[in-house]
């Protein structure tokens, strides 16, 4: 099932009061930069640290009380994880997540901080999808997909709702990997030119648009951006995607550390490379936004201290 904005309207109404209201920030230095006007939802302050809170908690609110008494099974490479393991924490179930064993120790530390079981897999050499379907039909738990699943993509689209409410956006820049939230933000933003960003060497969406059929990216690729580096989009994302999103930028490991500096310095919040890539698709993507309202969605926080250091050294 392919969600509409009206199951995105559904999923709003659903995590009220379990996701937060991000705010819009506004900054000079990113205006004279970009000679655009500037609006980044803070999506790195989302309880979680990341928008996957608000797919994670909207396809737990939706299970069934039989459903939600048998757990969920999630596999992530972090920001999932935290949020389907925050969730479950709230509703009072169990979660297993399936992580990858270098996956940030911040992320795999805060997931067991929450209680949920963590099981680490090598995503070089092992299918976390063929780890979590076996778990998932061992315990009967639900699968909560990270981002194939149409109550995830849904759940992510109220980050756009919310930007809408307050501004009509010319063009969003999304981080994209599944592509779960790109798809959300287009079914929320149905007017806005929608760039989804990816990191260099990582360019299968690039190619999956170019193509008009999803491309895989060869396994072993690495970026810092630990929460884009998926094989491939999912099959609902790209059922949206084709018709409504208009590119793919891919953005160096450089410039990511340098947007993350940037966003430090000047809109005094902490990013994580995968939540800087909109950022810097924004300031070195070379997309042409002089005299656009533009909205950057900043997804996730969650970065050790080693990464973030060295990123305020760029």
């Amino acid at each position: 099932m392919v969600p509409t904005i009206e199951d995105v309207r559904a999923a709003a109404e659903r995590i009220k009061g379990i996701a937060v209201r991000t705010p819009l920030l506004r900054n000079d230095a990113l205006d004279a930069a970009t000679g655009a006007k500037v609006f980044v939802k803070a999506e790195c302050l989302q309880r979680g640290g990341a928008f996957k809170m608000r797919g994670a908690a909207n396809a737990i609110a939706a299970l069934s009380p039989e459903q939600r008494a048998r757990g969920v099974i999630a596999f992530s490479s972090g920001n999932h994880a935290i949020a389907v393991s925050t969730a479950a924490k709230l509703f009072g179930i169990e979660a297993t997540i399936v992580m990858p064993s270098d996956a940030p120790k911040i992320k795999l530390e805060t997931t067991r901080g929450n209680g949920a079981a963590v099981i680490t897999y090598d995503r070089v050499h092992e299918s976390r999808e063929e780890i979590g379907a076996r778990l998932s039909a061992d315990k009967g738990a639900a699968m909560i997909k990270p981002f194939d699943d149409p109550f995830v993509i849904a759940g992510q689209g109220t980050a756009g709702l919310e930007i809408g409410e307050e501004i009509s956006p010319d063009i969003v820049f999304v981080p994209a990997s599944g592509g779960g939230l790109a798809a959300g933000v287009a079914l929320a933003l149905p007017q806005a030119r929608i760039i989804a960003v990816e990191p260099h060497g990582h360019d299968d969406i690039a190619r999956t648009l170019a193509s008009g059929s999803i491309q895989r990216n060869a396994p072993g690729i690495r970026s810092i951006c630990d929460g884009l580096l998926t094989e491939q989009m999912g099959e609902l994302p790209y059922a949206i995607a084709r018709g409504r999103w208009e590119r793919a930028v891919a953005v160096s490991d450089d410039a990511v550390r340098r947007a993350m500096k940037f966003a430090f310095r000047h809109l005094k919040i902490v990013v994580e490379p995968s939540g800087a890539a909109s950022l810097a698709a924004l300031l070195e993507g070379g997309v042409d936004v002089a005299g656009k309202t533009v909205a950057i969605v900043a997804s996730g926080g969650n970065v050790d201290v080693e990464t973030f250091t060295e990123a305020l050294a760029a």
